[in-house]
């Protein structure tokens, strides 16, 4: 059972998607402007997440492009980073903005906003598509500057709150980028004969 959800997390995740923005009206009703755009960066996540993953996209692209061919990341990795790495962490993210400090819900906006210009990075320095990419700019990048500006306007965000959030995303990212690169160095070992 675990295997499938492993391998189909993407597709529950978009329905998922689906009726958490048909219930935000519900869930959100006297919510301030700022809470609701922290929230709404998990179903947009999750919306994103459909365009990279659907049928193992992005795992694919990343084995094939950089890995030649050979597995960097698995089934199991992907699954990790997205369920954990992601819905967990944009989870702990709208909780604690909506019951400790608003400016903590800037760990979501600046995952989804890293995430967006990792997209955008790799598509120019491989002038390529890579999945993720359209969502990544028609849904990130403007969902995220409209969060900022208007946290920035309510004047509860502090400078500590940038460095928090843009800090957890950039480690969350560069957990994957070792991932990757140590998996590499791994299959790039030669296989050791013993007699």
């Amino acid at each position: 059972m675990f295997v499938r959800l492993r391998d189909n997390w993407v597709y529950g995740g978009f329905l998922a998607a689906i009726m958490l923005l048909a219930l935000t009206p519900v869930l959100t009703s006297g919510w301030s402007l700022p809470l609701l755009l922290i929230w709404l960066q998990l179903p947009v996540y999750m919306l994103h997440q459909f365009e990279e993953h659907d049928d193992d996209r992005f795992r694919k692209f990343i084995n094939a492009t950089i890995g030649g061919g050979k597995e960097l990341l698995s089934r199991f990795d992907v699954f990790v980073i997205n369920i954990v790495g992601v819905w967990g962490v944009d989870t702990v993210a709208i909780w604690l903005a909506a019951r400790l400090h608003l400016g903590l819900g800037l760990i979501a906006v600046y995952l989804s906003l890293v995430n967006a210009l990792a997209h955008c990075g790799q598509a120019v320095a491989m002038r390529r598509y890579n999945p993720g990419l359209i969502t990544a700019i028609l849904l990130f990048i403007p969902l995220g500057v409209a969060t900022l500006w208007v946290l920035a306007r309510t004047g509860a965000v502090t400078t500590t709150d940038h460095v928090i959030g843009l800090g957890a995303a950039i480690l969350i990212h560069a957990a994957i980028i070792v991932r990757v690169v140590t998996q590499r160095r791994k299959l790039a070992r030669p296989a050791v004969v013993t007699a």
